[in-house]
């Protein structure tokens, strides 16, 4: 399935975390939180001003983001779980 998001929508997929702390420690799936670290998949067109002038994405497909821990609505693609959020949720783009 294709899903291509709409104005100022961009499609995340979430990155694993890590499975053992700096010290060694291993951390059990049961006290994991979910990573707020992900991949670009799809970017929407942008938003429309309040002058009708498109306003272009910052962010592009291929991207690793930081976003708001509770950002975005979960979905679920071909098995593998998505992000739909606005372009403002995102914190940073990881170079």
């Amino acid at each position: 399935m294709k899903l291509k998001p709409l104005n100022d929508r961009v499609l995340v997929k979430r990155l694993e975390s890590e499975e053992k702390t700096a010290g060694g420690l291993y951390i059990p799936d049961t006290a994991k939180e979910k990573p707020s670290k992900g991949k670009v998949v799809a970017v929407g067109p942008g938003k429309v001003a309040d002058n009708g002038t498109r306003v272009a994405m910052a962010v592009q497909e291929g991207n690793e983001v930081l976003f708001n821990k509770y950002a975005g609505t979960e979905v679920k693609l071909d098995g593998v779980e998505h992000l739909v959020m606005r372009e403002d949720d995102i914190l940073a783009i990881i170079d």
